[in-house]
């Protein structure tokens, strides 16, 4: 999708004069020396724009950081090794700044002499922005400056400004660097700002957060409200916070802002090409039909955790959501007869081919028709949970490949609205979550069906099982371990019992927030981490449905296991858990082709696509292996022996039909 053309980036060709601002931690590298290699490809993008004639004003933070480097250096090399035993004082910021500067203007003057172009310095203070006459002399001179095909870089002159310190006081016209390049790009009239940061753009909250979302538009009305912003710059004043206030400020003024990361190459470059980089602030922004953030993943995310609701229900309570489907399709038979007689009447006018029309219309008695064909899918035996086989791998260690949803199904179809009732149905019996593409031509009858459908899912699985995708931009970004112990075993002491074994035997422990401190280990920096060593992650659960929720946010789907003496919550374990291989009261290390006595195996396989032709209810199924033991372990293969016997499947038994 970076690669794509955003439409609400049009903007972007009529383009002139651009207002560039770096941030301290772009300019700067560890120990606060110049990052040259990071700027370097900054300046070369910037005079590659000067000589293709853009306008190009540069703000550039760092200065201070600089002063402070150099500073300390200088301090060292001039105390005694008694001085350094005493408290060092903070060195004072404007000083620093008064250092900082002479630094970094003189870095960029001789990069950019080295493409052959000439820079200039501009140090401005907050309170020279209240005489008009210095704003008008200010243009002028920046104009002069831009015909002769020269870069101002303005930076705020920190050492004397009367600002009282230059990361505390933020008050003014304006109060840091991010600010003071909104302020020049109103006031030279800027066809662009581009504020270039550590981060690739806006998140929903702080970008190292998993959970967190980069903002492609922001929608003030809409965003304001939702972001949970970190912590300020490692090394600059504002942060964020600021970047978003400032980019806000300019674009209700009418200048559109990208904040995007200083760290990729050629992002200047491809934010004037109109490429989808960073986050957007624009004064329409909230006229485009993109900056509705429900992108295609969190549909797929939301029909996910919907689809897992649906499997959670009992084989009569997913039958009726089919015959209310039935129903609600017999009630609404007139508004979707309307709705496609317009998408027909839309294609006649357009020239469509007479075989896509005829495809098109849902001729009298479609809807009954398709009622019919729902209530006969609701009758069919249902096709989850079969045991398809079932081998004893070794005394008491019995093993069951059975059927089990493939998850989320993404349906690509054209014309026929007709197939969406279908496919919607099928993906209902068959227990997965669905997106579906369908072609524009019938764009109206596509969305009523959807809402018709949709509106019969009762609340506890949610209509968001079933999403209905309307741009084709969406579908590429489609297609492109942890030990928790239930609280209980914390207050009656066998955690610890257990700690103490793990560690004995050599296995380095992390804790989640709740249990490194109850523990007294080190807090895993994330679930998400495969350690591949005898290494494990360890967190305190309420109980069984908490471990479920964790292993469906965090895990892997590959293999996972509960060890338990109360059958009732195996069941719920062993039915619940999404993954490749479940497994009770036995270890994981029996998930093997040979163990499960398939001779061999290539690896874990934690893909769900299989199918392929036509595709009916068994084509949307797959399987999954719940083994069930007596407290076996893998140790050598040592004391196991291997039987793989084959045990007939018996009919499934009431309570499995019930979804017991």
């Amino acid at each position: 999708m970076e690669e794509e053309i955003d439409r609400s980036r049009a903007f972007a060709k009529d383009v002139k004069r651009i207002v560039v601002k770096v941030g301290t931690a772009v300019v700067t590298g560890k120990g606060g020396r110049l990052a040259l290699g990071r700027l370097g490809a900054i300046c070369e993008q910037l005079a590659e724009l000067n000589s293709d004639g853009f306008e190009v004003i540069l703000v550039s933070s760092g200065a201070v950081g600089l002063g402070r480097q150099r500073l300390r250096y200088r301090q060292l090399v001039n105390s005694s090794f008694a001085d350094l035993q005493k408290p060092q004082t903070e060195l004072d910021g404007k000083a620093c700044a008064g250092v900082g500067q002479s630094s970094l203007m003189a870095y960029y003057e001789t990069m950019f002499d080295q493409m052959d172009v000439t820079v200039a310095q501009m140090l401005v203070t907050d309170s020279s922005f209240r005489d008009k006459d210095f704003r008008k002399q200010l243009s002028e001179t920046v104009k002069a400056m831009l015909k002769m095909r020269v870069i101002p870089v303005f930076n705020e002159n920190d050492a004397i400004s009367t600002r009282k310190a230059p990361y505390k006081d933020s008050t003014g016209i304006f109060w840091d660097n991010d600010s003071l390049a909104a302020l020049l790009a109103l006031e030279l009239k800027a066809d662009l700002l581009i504020l270039l940061s550590d981060v690739e753009g806006l998140y929903t909250g702080p970008p190292s957060d998993p959970k967190s979302k980069l903002i492609h538009t922001y929608v003030k009305e809409k965003h304001q409200e939702e972001i949970t912003f970190g912590e300020k710059s490692r090394l600059g004043r504002g942060g964020m916070t600021a970047k978003v206030k400032a980019a806000v400020n300019a674009a209700y003024g009418g200048i559109p802002v990208i904040i995007t990361s200083g760290y990729a190459a050629e992002n200047i470059a491809k934010v004037l090409k109109g490429l989808r980089v960073g986050t957007l602030f624009h004064q329409d922004a909230h006229l485009w039909a993109r900056v509705v953030d429900t992108t295609s993943r969190d549909m797929a995310v939301a029909a996910r955790e919907s689809s897992r609701k649906l499997q959670a229900l009992s084989s009569e309570d997913r039958k009726n959501i089919l015959l209310d489907i039935a129903t609600a399709l017999e009630a609404n038979e007139k508004i979707i007869k309307a709705e496609n007689d317009l998408d027909v009447a839309a294609a006649l006018e357009a020239g469509y081919e007479e075989s896509l029309v005829a495809r098109l219309v849902m001729k009298p008695g479609k809807i009954s028709s398709l009622a019919a064909s729902i209530r006969q899918l609701a009758e069919m035996e249902d096709p989850i949970g079969r045991v398809l086989k079932k081998t004893e791998v070794a005394d008491g260690l019995i093993l069951e490949k059975t059927s089990s949803p493939l998850g989320v199904l993404l349906i690509v179809f054209e014309s026929r609205p007709d197939a969406l009732v279908q496919i919607a149905s099928l993906a209902i019996r068959s227990g997965n979550g669905l997106l579906l593409k369908g072609g524009k031509e019938a764009r109206r009858s596509n969305a009523i069906l959807h809402k018709v459908i949709t509106d019969a899912i009762p609340k506890t699985v949610g209509g968001k099982l079933i999403g209905l995708v309307t741009s084709r931009d969406e579908i590429p970004d489609l297609l492109k371990e942890t030990l928790l112990v239930h609280k209980d075993l914390e207050q009656n002491g066998v955690l610890n019992e257990l700690i103490y074994a793990l560690q004995a035997n050599g296995v380095t422990l992390y804790g989640g927030p709740k249990a490194s401190g109850k523990l007294n280990i080190p807090e895993a920096k994330s679930f998400h981490h495969e350690y591949s060593s005898k290494a494990c992650t360890v967190e305190i659960v309420e109980d069984v449905h908490g471990a479920i929720d964790h292993i469906h946010q965090h895990g892997s789907a590959h293999t996972d296991c509960i060890v338990t003496e109360d059958s009732e919550v195996a069941e719920i374990f062993l039915r619940q858990v999404d993954s490749a291989a479940v497994i009770h009261n036995a270890s994981t290390r029996f998930c093997d082709g040979f163990r499960f006595g398939l001779g061999a195996e290539v690896g874990i396989s934690t893909s769900r696509i299989h199918a392929r032709g036509p595709v009916g209810v068994e084509g949307l199924l797959t399987t999954r292996w719940i083994m069930r033991g007596k407290g076996q372990v893998v140790d050598g293969d040592n004391g196991v022996a291997y039987t793989h016997k084959d045990i007939p499947v018996l009919e499934r038994t009431k309570a499995v039909e019930n979804g017991h």
